[in-house]
């Protein structure tokens, strides 16, 4: 019976523990909400009009160097995000200093 209660109690704390780790999703100082407002201008087909100033906004607050490790990183075309249109999306905003990756 104990047992039951130890391993009862551990699920708690890691389903309390994966709880919390979804809602603070944050990807090079961007958070969800920003990564959300700026995925259609990172998946084809790319709308043709500038970004929103809510993407434009999470974007100035991003680390690019950061950004830059997952260039050719299989876990951007896993989500269906575009390297190429990802790249872009600084310039679109007209964000000053954002690092070209190699």
């Amino acid at each position: 019976m104990e047992m039951a209660r130890k391993v009862a109690v551990m699920m708690v704390v890691i389903l309390v523990g994966l709880a919390g780790i979804s809602v603070a999703m944050d990807v090079c100082g961007v958070d969800e909400d920003g990564l959300t407002t700026c995925k259609p201008w990172v998946t084809k087909p790319c709308p043709t009009e500038l970004p929103p100033a809510a993407c434009c906004d999470s974007l100035s607050k991003a680390d690019f160097d950061c950004f830059c490790k997952y260039k050719h990183s299989m876990l951007l075309s896993s989500l269906g995000i575009d390297p190429d249109l990802a790249l872009a999306l600084p310039a679109k905003c007209s964000l000053p200093n954002t690092p070209s990756c190699s």
